[in-house]
């Protein structure tokens, strides 16, 4: 048998058989009075406060079906993988399964790039990585502005006190080979920033040839794909991608803080021959990469990873290998529209009118005039325990966000959302009539 089919075996748990990992039952509070105790630093007695007492109660974790933005529902086996026993950082048990979640990187972003691994913390922290080690004083950014997440970019780099050129576009709309190239020929930058697909205006940046374009300028391409990959087509390394991230909790269906990166020969190559030292020790690609596996060298101990949530990416991983990413990205097609034909038979208007635009992990409609848009989104929470989102940035109150990503990705769930839409719409006195 091999070693992934004993993994895979081995994670394939109950929940009954779980239960044995569990904390034990919380003890009732019995005091509330002050403890005294002997404080020998100043030879007294002095007082500590009593614990608090909503930590002697169990959580309250109702199930929701999460059709937002992200994050989404995770499968059994990714909650199962997560309430595994913890292995140390450095075991030899958790780096090979550290080298299967690298190898289910490189199968999503399809990619053969050396440096693949996995950041500790969310999609913000891969963004981060990726702007503190590929730009320095002296470099120009180009970053593409289309909505909350190159906006979001564009502040990381002047943090840095980096020079921040920006091409815009309306929420809702995409960046044209021609617009990119003018801008490219006009700033030349040391590196373009693309949002591939913008959760916040619900588009999809097309991407083939604009990797090309900007080599052609002497500029590195980053993308953020956080809200796209893995539901629709990317080829990083066929596109001359250099830069490229993702998140777990999303299309991979796990807890959000391991997030996806790689990058190109190219991007390595700028890393390793920066003037200045990357400015944070947490994200320097050079330690990131050897405590990874990436560069030949005996891994050294760099950080204490997130064991339980590597876990738990390896197993979002491994669904989605066993789906196939095709098959994937064709389910995301399929429920997308079966999305937005149900939003167009209730009356309501989709944010972004070219087909070919729309991102379908992530569908933005428009909230009629007169229209309560927390009224309904509350509706469908009290009622179905459906999440629906708001609008971010310039788009609070003016649209619905709706996720269909990874495990939520199911005409069962379409039909779901588009009911407790419905019926809040008509809730709040709206008809399409």
């Amino acid at each position: 048998m091999s070693t992934l089919c004993r993994m895979r075996r081995n994670m394939s748990f109950t929940w009954k058989s779980l239960q044995k990992f569990s904390l034990e039952p919380t003890r009732p509070l019995t005091t509330t009075r002050q403890i005294r105790v002997l404080d020998n630093n100043v030879g007294k007695m002095t007082s500590i406060s009593p614990p608090p007492e909503c930590l002697f109660k169990p959580m309250n974790f109702p199930h929701k079906v999460l059709m937002g933005p992200g994050p989404s529902n995770c499968p059994p086996r990714v909650l199962g993988a997560n309430a595994l026993p913890l292995l140390g950082h450095m075991h030899p048990e958790f780096l090979l399964i550290m080298d299967e979640v690298k190898a289910g990187i490189k199968y999503i972003f399809q990619t053969n790039n050396e440096w693949t691994v996995c950041v500790s913390g969310s999609g913000h922290a891969a963004m981060e990585t990726a702007c503190l080690n590929l730009l320095e004083p002296g470099d120009t950014a180009l970053v593409g502005i289309n909505g909350f997440w190159g906006e979001r970019f564009a502040d990381m780099v002047d943090r840095q006190g980096i020079d921040v050129k920006t091409m815009y576009r309306p929420m809702g709309e995409v960046f044209t080979f021609d617009e990119i190239e003018e801008a490219l020929k006009k700033h030349k930058p040391t590196l373009l920033f693309l949002t591939h697909g913008e959760s916040s205006g619900s588009t999809l940046q097309p991407l083939e040839g604009v990797g090309t374009l900007c080599h052609k300028y002497n500029c590195l391409l980053l993308v953020d794909s956080v809200a796209a990959c893995g539901g629709v087509p990317m080829f990083m390394d066929k596109w001359e991608i250099d830069a490229l991230y993702t998140g777990s909790q999303k299309v991979l269906s796990s807890p959000p803080g391991a997030s996806p990166i790689s990058f190109s020969d190219r991007a390595k190559e700028k890393v390793k021959k920066r003037v200045t030292r990357v400015r944070s020790f947490n994200f320097d690609m050079n330690h990131l990469a050897n405590y990874w596996g990436c560069d030949g060298d005996v891994r050294r101990y760099h950080h204490t990873s997130p064991i339980s949530t590597i876990y738990a990416i390896r197993e979002g991983l491994a669904r989605l290998a066993e789906q196939g990413l095709e098959e994937s990205w064709k389910v995301h097609k399929q429920c997308a529209e079966l999305l937005q034909e149900g939003l167009e038979k209730i009356g309501l208007e989709l944010l972004v009118k070219n087909k070919s635009s729309r991102n379908p992990c992530v569908t933005a409609v428009k909230v009629p005039d007169g229209v309560d848009w927390k009224a309904v989104t509350e509706y469908a929470m009290k009622t179905y325990r459906v999440e629906i989102s708001g609008g971010l940035g310039a788009l609070v109150g003016k649209v619905w966000r709706i996720g269909v990503m990874g495990y939520n990705c199911t005409p069962d769930n379409v039909s779901l959302v588009l009911r407790a839409l419905d019926e809040g719409l008509k809730t709040a006195g709206y008809s399409k009539l």
